[in-house]
C-alpha cells in the first residue's frame, strides 16, 4: 500500500486537481508561490534534482556538494527510486522527452 493512501481524501484530491489544472510553468510559479514557502518549494525541487543525479549514477558526495542535500535526503530519494512507485522515473522521463521535443522544434526554426 502506498504511503499516500493514508492521506487520501477530498482535500488532497482538490490539491492534485488544482495542480493538474495549471497550464504552464508560469502558472506553476504563481500557484506554488502562494501555496508554499520558498524553502518548501526548494526542498521539492532539490529532491527531484537528487533523483535525476542518482539516475545518472552520481555519487552521494557529488550530489551533496552540487545540491546541498543531506545524506538523509539523498538516501530517502534513493529508497524511493529503488522501492517506490516509479514516480520519479516517470516524471523525469517526461521532462526529458519534453525538453528533447522543444530542442527539436527550435532546431527546425
Amino acid at each position: 500500500m502506498m504511503q499516500i493512501d493514508k492521506l487520501r481524501g477530498s482535500a488532497l484530491d482538490q490539491l492534485f486537481e488544482a495542480i493538474l489544472s495549471l497550464r504552464d510553468v508560469e502558472e506553476c510559479y504563481r500557484f506554488f508561490d502562494d501555496l508554499c514557502t520558498v524553502n518548501e518549494i526548494q526542498s521539492l525541487a532539490q529532491r527531484l534534482e537528487v533523483a535525476r543525479m542518482l539516475r545518472e549514477g552520481k555519487t552521494y558526495h557529488s550530489i551533496e556538494s552540487e545540491t546541498g542535500a543531506s545524506t538523509a535526503t539523498i538516501s530517502r530519494v534513493k529508497r524511493c527510486l529503488n522501492y517506490g512507485n516509479d514516480a520519479y522515473e516517470m516524471a523525469l522521463e517526461r521532462v526529458k522527452e519534453k525538453q528533447k521535443s522543444q530542442e527539436a522544434e527550435a532546431a527546425e526554426e
